[in-house]
């Protein structure tokens, strides 16, 4: 049986139901995370990655984007998780999907005074791209919400509606998925992943400013690249026509892992094949979360 953390407790799956009424499922009034755990069979463990820190990142995005704040700390939520994960018992990687909402049967927009609630659940979950291959991205039509639209930094429910018309775009176009631009049409990131480009044996990513999202595994993918290739990672606004010139191009996240970029707008990245540093930054990456090397340890949270 599946388990659920629902109105301040561990339930089956099947009794973890909200009201057609919520507020959040009506007006997008919501945050949340995705985070990993990933099952190392020769140890017998579950690792969950940066646990402390996605529940840092939620506890901010319910303080900017819906004006109120968690009754839980993150060290507790972050017991909750393991707690949660223990009683479904899954022996193989999961996602885990905390959300904080505005939890009220209530008609009408706002934020104040409305009553909120927290859940999570957790799946089992593999690949979300082709991390072997590589993928088939384009610039998508529809740019980044910005900054003055919504708060920066916060993964809020309802803007993620943005993210599904880039990716169903890039679906319907025969592509895997999408870049979009932001408001001064530089590259932002993906539809659900921060964008690293490779060029000259360097390592370049948006800014924050550019209105992306502070990913957690992106700070992880520049520490990786720095104290185990040496390669220091430049933040900088990156125009649209250095995607197509770049040596090795890469999505990073939760969901996204490293996913290597092979061709953009039909157009090869090099000769279309994932690039030798990308390559090494998966394996010392899939090494460091699957708790296999010791240095990365306090990155962990050990489940059994």
């Amino acid at each position: 049986m599946k388990y659920a953390y629902f109105k301040g407790k561990i339930v089956p799956f099947k009794e973890a139901n909200i009201s057609i009424m919520n507020h959040a499922f009506n007006y997008g009034t919501g945050v949340f995370e995705g985070i990993r755990g990933y099952w190392n069979q020769d140890k017998k463990q579950m690792f969950v990655v940066k646990l402390k820190d996605h529940f840092d990142r939620l506890q901010r995005s319910a303080s900017l984007a819906l004006k109120s704040s968690l009754r839980q700390t993150s060290d507790e939520l972050a017991d909750i998780t393991v707690e949660l994960l223990k009683k479904n018992g899954y022996r193989e990687d999961v996602y885990i999907r905390p959300i904080f909402y505005k939890s009220e049967e209530k008609i009408g927009l706002g934020l104040l005074g409305i009553k909120d609630d927290f859940c999570m659940y957790v799946s089992p979950f593999g690949e979300y791209l082709n991390i072997s291959k590589g993928i088939k991205v384009c610039v998508s039509s529809w740019w980044r919400i910005s900054a003055q639209s919504v708060p920066q930094g916060a993964k809020i429910t309802g803007t993620y509606i943005n993210s599904s018309l880039a990716k169903a775009e890039a679906l319907e176009r025969g592509f895997d998925e999408a870049i979009l631009l932001s408001h001064e049409r530089t590259v932002a990131e993906g539809s659900g992943e921060n964008l690293f480009i490779i060029k000259d044996g360097k390592l370049l990513t948006p800014p924050l400013s550019e209105t992306i999202l502070p990913g957690i595994t992106r700070v992880c993918v520049m520490d990786l690249a720095g104290q185990e290739l040496g390669i220091k990672t430049t933040e900088r606004q990156v125009a649209q026509n250095e995607l197509y010139s770049a040596d090795e191009l890469f999505f990073c996240g939760t969901g996204a892992q490293i996913t290597p970029i092979v061709n953009v707008d039909n157009t090869d990245i090099k000769d279309g094949k994932v690039g030798p540093i990308t390559k090494k930054l998966q394996e010392i990456y899939f090494s460091a979360v699957h708790g296999e090397t010791a240095r990365y340890s306090d990155w962990l949270t050990p489940v059994y």
